[in-house]
């Protein structure tokens, strides 16, 4: 099973919250509490954020964090990349060489457009988009989300 870590979990709800009210700074223990998630988490969440550029931390007695772009701005895969890594489903999908079978491997290169296709549908998926309430239902049953636009495999 493919799964992204607690921790990415975590960010992309530390994200969506800053989304969400991004009419002013907030403090860890704010967004904490909001979120329901340990304040140590998500300093550590926040920390690798702002290492990343996607955050920033504002000092000060009225300081805290804030996104540092427009939701509409950061993608999915932009979350992803900075709290994992490189998306990957295969060693070979995320960078070259990491891998000991890569120069002789006969489906290198389909991993590779399969992997392709993977982060194009993440980058097709905005923070904003995420920030948004759910999606209505249709004869109670939950309406799919999608990516605006997927290479076809």
């Amino acid at each position: 099973m493919l799964r992204m870590s607690k921790l990415t979990d975590y960010g992309t709800v530390v994200m969506t919250y800053l989304a969400k009210e991004h009419s002013h700074l907030h403090a860890v223990s704010e967004i904490a509490a909001q979120v329901q998630v340990a304040a140590p988490t998500v300093s550590k969440v926040l920390k690798r954020l702002v290492r990343e550029g996607l955050v920033v931390s504002h000092r000060g007695a009225k300081g805290g964090y804030s996104l540092a772009r427009p939701a509409e701005q950061i993608s999915m895969v932009d979350i992803i990349d900075a709290l994992e890594g490189p998306v990957g489903l295969t060693e070979c999908g995320s960078a070259p060489g990491l891998c000991s079978q890569e120069s002789s491997c006969s489906i290198r290169t389909n991993w590779q457009r399969i992997n392709g296709a993977v982060r194009g549908a993440l980058a097709g998926v905005t923070l904003a988009e995420m920030a948004e309430p759910e999606p209505p239902r249709s004869n109670g049953a939950p309406v799919r989300f999608y990516a605006k636009q997927v290479n076809a495999l």
